[in-house]
């Protein structure tokens, strides 16, 4: 049986770091381990404990695909094509205050003034 070597949190900070270069503080830790989204822990007790491995595959989950430039991660716009939710012509206020003292318009969705 192969023993794995199981870190506290101070320590697994550090071998994210001194591994990785990537910056998680213990209370960081901490939190995604309340929130979700971190790396996967047992515990011992009231003791978390981190794998060495499971620490290596979350960083790796996290790291993007390989790009040559910033522009390659950009995901590509979404078009606004269902104006359903906008109010019927003539329905509401359109383009003047809304009664809050704010402008409101019908512009949004191609909406005639």
């Amino acid at each position: 049986m192969r023993t794995r070597r199981l870190l506290r949190r101070k320590a697994a900070s550090d071998y994210l770091h001194e591994t990785h270069g990537l910056d998680r503080a213990p209370s960081t830790l901490a939190k995604l381990a309340v929130i979700g989204g971190g790396p996967i822990f047992q515990r011992i007790g009231r003791v978390p404990l981190y794998a060495t491995n499971d620490l290596d595959e979350w960083v790796a989950s996290k790291l993007s695909a390989p790009m040559r430039s910033t522009s390659d991660a950009a995901p590509p716009k979404a078009k606004i094509t269902d104006c359903s939710t906008q109010p019927e012509p003539g329905g509401e206020q359109q383009d003047g205050d809304n009664g809050a003292g704010e402008k409101s318009s019908a512009r949004e969705c191609g909406g005639e003034i």
